[in-house]
């Protein structure tokens, strides 16, 4: 009755042991299974709705990062020109552009803290 049971498996199953048969059974539903499973899945991304959330999601989270560096940059860039002008008007070199562009950088951080969310708009009262 063993006989039977391997020569309907096939000549590559008669040199294995029942466990190896089992094992080799088990390893051939598995297989149509993930097959199953990834044909499931290019199906699901072939359609149109469902990869858009995605790339709105990349997207969105790129315009925050450009939104937040944006203003860092800006506030450091303000307040250097601001020293700047200073420095020019009233002669005094690299103090007031030191110092401007100190507080420049400061604001900036600052415009980034509350735009992130993490520090509220206004102190509370």
């Amino acid at each position: 009755m063993a006989d039977d049971t391997n020569e309907s498996s096939g000549h590559k199953d008669r040199d294995k042991s029942p466990d190896e048969v089992a094992l080799s059974a088990r390893l051939g539903s598995l297989d149509q299974r993930l097959s199953k499973i990834r044909d499931g899945r290019k199906i699901g991304a072939d359609q149109p709705g469902n990869g858009s959330g995605d790339t709105a999601a990349r997207a969105s989270a790129m315009a925050r990062g450009l939104r937040l560096s944006s203003e860092l940059i800006a506030g450091v860039l303000v307040g250097a020109l601001l020293g700047w002008g200073f420095d020019r008007l009233l002669s005094t070199s690299p103090f007031g552009f030191i110092v401007f562009f100190l507080l420049g950088f400061a604001a900036g951080v600052l415009n980034v803290v509350r735009s992130a969310g993490i520090a509220p708009d206004r102190p509370r009262q």
